[in-house]
């Protein structure tokens, strides 16, 4: 896609759960997951997430299996640096690119919580999690681009002729890529985000904030000749009236304190990931930001996740989706609190709503040009 294009991502996951719904049954829901994917496939969406956390279902296998159920969404894998070896990975990402016919790409994520990493063994801190994957990923374009066998000696990892007779479908300048997505706002993740990411993403901040982040990342990748698409995530909520959005929306909070409760959840709080801090620095300003931008559950679960809404109708939360557009954000992950039916709700209006007014906006700006 170009610069200027918007691109849609949606979620899945293994079984129906989330803030307002508590997950039932076994972990992996084979029917639930093929029609989930297919769901977001039919309204429209370019791409899922499906995310790691150190209890769920392995995202390898259920990006192998979500892809082998649809023919055109492309996937976006969450992996952590760390517990594979970046030579393996590099195989088993082109792996999954050709067997998906180049429909993949892969959100690095390096930790935003010791506790998280520690349950898979990981003991490097918040810094150095972050050092071990600017590694990782100078390890793995190697591998992808390499055309003959290669040595490499570095702080984490020291190889001998690593090398791959799989390389992945997708290209970049001419070379064998798979898309790099990547996160993270600290001081230490910064610098691995201009060197690699193709897109950074941001949990669903301020407008103000995502401004002085974009502002710091590209100069960050202006520093390598790079230049960085950018993905901001919300949690839309959809009504027809703007009051009947609200009051949805507070119907969510209070579903989610109440489960919480049930389920013996203390607040919390964001540990050592400097997004979930930004998050909870934006609901501390208040509730209601910006034109529609709702952070209450953010701060109810303590800044975990991307949990701040967009409340409207269609046509406003669209509009407000345009503000983010005109600050370069080309890219939106947007996933509801009724997985499932969100995810068809939001290819009604929504998805077509916002491309619309971004093709007004370039055919405005070619006019002007």
């Amino acid at each position: 896609m170009s610069q200027n294009d918007v691109e849609f991502i949606g979620m899945i996951q293994g079984q129906k759960v989330s803030e307002i719904h508590a997950a039932k049954g076994p972990a992996i829901d084979r029917d639930y997951v093929r029609a989930f994917a297919q769901a977001h496939e039919n309204a429209g969406f370019d791409r899922v997430l499906v995310p790691h956390h150190s209890t769920s279902p392995d995202a390898t296998l259920t990006v192998a299996y979500a892809a082998s159920v649809t023919e055109r969404i492309h996937f976006m894998l969450a992996h952590r640096p760390g517990f594979v070896a970046p030579t393996l990975a590099a195989r088993q990402f082109a792996s999954l690119d050709q067997f998906s016919g180049g429909r993949l790409g892969v959100h690095y994520i390096s930790g935003g919580s010791d506790e998280e990493q520690k349950r898979d063994g990981d003991w490097l801190d918040h810094d150095q999690r972050y050092a071990r994957t600017d590694e990782y990923l100078e390890v793995l374009h190697k591998v992808w681009t390499s055309e003959k066998p290669f040595d490499h000696e570095g702080a984490h990892y020291r190889f001998q002729n690593a090398f791959s007779e799989v390389k992945p479908v997708q290209t970049r300048n001419g070379k064998p890529h798979v898309p790099v997505y990547f996160g993270g706002a600290s001081e230490a993740a910064i610098p691995v985000a201009g060197k690699y990411a193709d897109v950074y993403a941001l949990w669903g901040e301020s407008l103000d904030q995502a401004r002085e982040l974009t502002t710091r990342v590209r100069a960050e990748a202006a520093k390598h000749g790079r230049s960085v698409r950018f993905s901001v995530s919300f949690r839309p909520i959809l009504a027809q009236t703007e009051d009947a959005a609200w009051a949805r929306a507070e119907n969510i909070l209070a579903e989610t304190k109440r489960l919480r409760v049930v389920q013996g959840y203390n607040r919390g709080g964001p540990q050592q990931s400097e997004g979930a801090k930004r998050l909870l620095a934006a609901a501390e300003k208040g509730s209601r930001l910006d034109k529609r931008l709702w952070t209450a559950v953010a701060q109810e679960i303590g800044g975990r996740s991307n949990s701040t809404a967009l409340v409207g109708t269609p046509e406003q939360v669209a509009d407000a989706l345009l503000d983010y557009y005109d600050l370069g954000v080309t890219t939106f992950l947007i996933r509801g609190f009724d997985p499932l039916e969100d995810a068809t709700d939001y290819g009604r209006e929504l998805i077509p709503r916002t491309r619309e007014l971004v093709a007004q906006r370039l055919q405005s700006q070619r006019k002007a040009a």
